[in-house]
């Protein structure tokens, strides 16, 4: 299977859904699933390790992120208005987009807030018209909204959110999104976006013309060193959230942590140099993660009184 997301804007978007017939709840789940199974590699590995009971949830939430990413990214000018069509069903509670069905379940059984879906929307919305960040500090609130709500949803679909595991969530969700922008420069300059804070380019003698011509000088490596040592302080922080979680709940979230981690690890081991070559984690090391975070699960169950 593979995502053509053209093709399912033209099934199931704004001109076509106020015709259809309301799907049912199983149809508009293995709608999630097909969306979720035919997408993203890393997000089946997750699943690996989640209880079946949780899968039509997971895949609900992912179904939903996907569909908005690809609305910002994948329909150009068209992107801003097709993702306040987007909000509008959301908000719609008669929607009949499978993806919304199959969503409203999964927010209603778990009591689910509707504020991290609506703040990535936000942001989205906010990468229609900003392309670069002054500062960190700019950043860090971006980060707020893309990537704080993914954490804080995993959080409530395993029955653990409260205030101090939301805080430490927030923390490896912000370090996920720092290092996939220090790891992707290259990537997200092709669609016209820097995410490295301009304050901090300048004091490292880092232009646009840089990036755009992949020039990765000695002040181009220092900066992004720089940013990775900060980066580092996220996972180390957010590390405390593991023992706090359910048996259930801490693999996956143990995953997302390795990885973002390893990630950091990859740019290390190619000297900063994110231009000439994108540092990636190997399918072996994946794996790797994947069996650990399996078997401290499986310690961690086996331990419990």
């Amino acid at each position: 299977m593979s995502w053509q997301f053209a093709a399912e804007l033209a099934c199931y978007g704004p001109t076509h859904t106020a015709t259809d017939a309301m799907p049912s709840l199983t149809e508009a789940r293995a709608y999630c699933r097909y969306v979720a199974r035919c997408h993203y590699e890393n997000f089946s590995v997750a699943t690996l390790l989640l209880p079946r009971r949780l899968h039509p949830h997971f895949h609900a939430v992912y179904a939903y992120c996907r569909w908005s990413d690809d609305l910002a990214d994948e329909t150009g000018d068209s992107g801003l208005t097709l993702l306040h069509w987007w909000r509008a069903e959301f908000l719609n509670s008669e929607s009949i987009h499978p993806v919304m069905v199959a969503l409203r379940a999964t927010t209603q059984q778990f009591a689910i807030p509707p504020g991290p879906f609506l703040n990535l929307l936000t942001a989205f919305e906010h990468d229609q018209s900003v392309k670069r960040y002054a500062t960190f500090a700019d950043v860090l609130a971006y980060c707020a909204n893309s990537a704080n709500p993914v954490g804080r949803l995993v959080l409530h679909l395993f029955d653990c959110a409260n205030d101090t595991t939301v805080a430490l969530s927030d923390e490896i969700c912000t370090g996920l999104q720092l290092a996939n922008f220090w790891q992707d420069v290259q990537r997200d300059n092709d669609i016209g976006r820097v995410y490295l804070p301009q304050d901090e380019m300048a004091n490292y003698g880092v232009s646009d013309a840089d990036i755009a011509a992949g020039n990765a000088h000695a002040g181009y490596t220092d900066l992004v060193e720089a940013l990775v040592d900060r980066t580092w302080g996220y996972f180390r922080r957010g590390a405390a959230l593991l023992p706090m979680l359910t048996p259930e709940c801490r693999p996956t979230v143990e995953l997302f942590l390795r990885g973002g981690e390893a990630t950091l690890r990859a740019i290390e081991l190619n000297d900063y140099d994110t231009l000439s070559s994108r540092p990636t984690v190997g399918k072996l090391a994946k794996l790797r993660l994947l069996g650990t975070a399996w078997l401290r699960s499986t310690f961690h169950r086996r331990a419990k009184p």
